[in-house]
């Protein structure tokens, strides 16, 4: 049980502490915060060029103004050439401030090109080390897990197993040797125990024996 308790505990942390699970979110995370810059950037842009609209617009006003005084000099109405020039100058300063505006807004875009493709190569990166990570990843888990189970061979409880199963095995086969001699016939003599040329060789000696015995007596 306790053996059993520390594995699941184990098994536990390995999850949290997971080395690709981890390069997972990571890439999960610059994925989702590539989306956003790209999006901050799409925003950008869409400013810039309504930025370029209205100094488009004011440039057309300007050029109309200017138009519209010509024409009031002409007709001898200096008081209309007057508003037209007055408002051809609001333009003009409107048009100043535009630019000026104009000029942030694309250093801001190209800043932020700067920092959205610096920030996309970090990500290809991390894609191709995730590769990399996660490959020597599975490599380590697979040394360490042949490494576990060698040591799980080596180890005392293994041994102590292995004696016992042996013990075991001895034991059945000590029971199937007594079985089996004791479904073998009844021996009545030692003579059945014999074969037919040591008798004749014991029968031999024997009659030796008694002639040895004999010429003593004699």
């Amino acid at each position: 049980m306790k053996s059993i308790t520390m594995a699941e505990s184990h098994g536990a942390l390995d999850k949290v502490e997971d080395p690709i699970a981890m390069l997972n979110q990571y890439a999960r995370e610059m994925e989702e915060n590539l989306t956003k810059g790209q999006e901050a950037l799409a925003r950008q842009i869409f400013l810039e060029k309504k930025q370029k609209g209205l100094i488009s617009e004011t440039e057309v006003l300007i050029a109309k103004r200017e138009r519209q005084a010509r024409l009031a000099v002409e007709q001898g109405d200096d008081h209309m050439a007057t508003l037209a020039l007055y408002e051809k100058n609001l333009q003009e300063n409107q048009l100043k401030l535009y630019v000026e505006q104009f000029k942030a807004i694309q250093q801001q875009t190209e800043s932020l090109k700067e920092k959205w493709q610096e920030f996309k190569g970090t990500y290809n990166e991390l894609l191709h080390k995730r590769i990399l990570l996660s490959s020597r990843a599975n490599v380590a888990r697979s040394i360490k897990q042949m490494q576990q189970t060698t040591l799980s061979f080596n180890s005392e409880n293994i041994a102590k197993g292995m004696a016992q199963a042996e013990d075991r095995i001895l034991l059945m086969e000590s029971e199937a040797q007594a079985f089996y001699q004791s479904t073998q016939p009844n021996e009545v003599s030692a003579k059945g125990y014999m074969d037919n040329s040591l008798e004749e060789l014991l029968q031999e000696e024997l009659q030796k024996l008694k002639q040895g015995s004999s010429k003593e007596t004699a």
